[in-house]
């Protein structure tokens, strides 16, 4: 009898002694195995195009690349993988974030070892999974649409403006310089020129209407991009 496959993870998080806790968490299982760690959104997508696991565990708030955006990029380039976000926030505009960029579930940290399982073979044959207080939001979110679509149909749905109006590559730059990294920095982590930092940083504020790199800070934090620690 041939023996079962065991499915791949790779874990992301940057804070190491959660990483590890998911890391020997999910090394109980038989059916799955660890191939990977990693400490931020752009190590979680170059490893993910490297090693192509079958499921990503990814949490949201992670320095230069947020968890959302990493999610983007491996959706993009390496479409069979599934991300699982798994995050201390509930907060329902994170949730709608996490739909929209290709998650396949979305856990709360203070999940059970046995649904972290359940969660990873779900989303692993190709089913969403989420936490009973993720889908509640999820559900009360698709009611009250439904509701301000019969009463209030042409009022703008979109709450994250800087979505349709930034680039990926833009919205990479934005949390970089909110972290408050330098130009140089910056042209040494994304590979491009100093010169080129700047002309996405002048379309930025351009784009936004935005005056100083305060102004960009504040614009990020309260968009989600750049997340404060409880």
């Amino acid at each position: 009898m041939q023996q079962k496959t065991k499915t791949t993870v790779l874990v992301a998080d940057d804070h190491m002694i959660v990483r590890r806790g998911i890391v020997s968490l999910l090394s109980l299982n038989t059916e799955i195995e660890v191939i990977g760690e990693a400490v931020n959104g752009r190590s979680a997508v170059e490893q993910t195009v490297a090693l192509e696991p079958d499921v990503v565990i990814m949490d949201i708030s992670m320095p230069e690349l947020n968890g959302l955006e990493a999610t983007r990029q491996i959706k993009s380039r390496i479409p069979r993988t599934k991300v699982l976000i798994l995050s201390a926030y509930d907060n329902p505009d994170f949730v709608v974030e996490v739909l929209q960029c290709g998650a396949n579930g979305y856990l709360l940290k203070n999940t059970s070892p046995e649904d972290l399982y359940a969660a990873v073979r779900a989303v692993q044959s190709g089913h969403a999974f989420f936490s009973p207080a993720i889908s509640k939001i999820i559900l009360d979110g698709f009611l009250q649409k439904k509701q301000t679509d019969v009463l209030l149909p042409s009022e703008p749905v979109d709450s994250k403006p800087y979505r349709g109006l930034l680039t990926p590559r833009e919205r990479e730059i934005l949390q970089l310089i909110a972290e408050g990294k330098t130009h140089l920095q910056i042209s040494n982590t994304l590979h491009i020129s100093v010169r080129t930092v700047d002309t996405h940083r002048n379309n930025i504020m351009k784009k936004l209407d935005l005056h100083d790199a305060a102004a960009l800070v504040t614009y990020a934090i309260k968009q989600g991009i750049v997340i404060l620690p409880p």
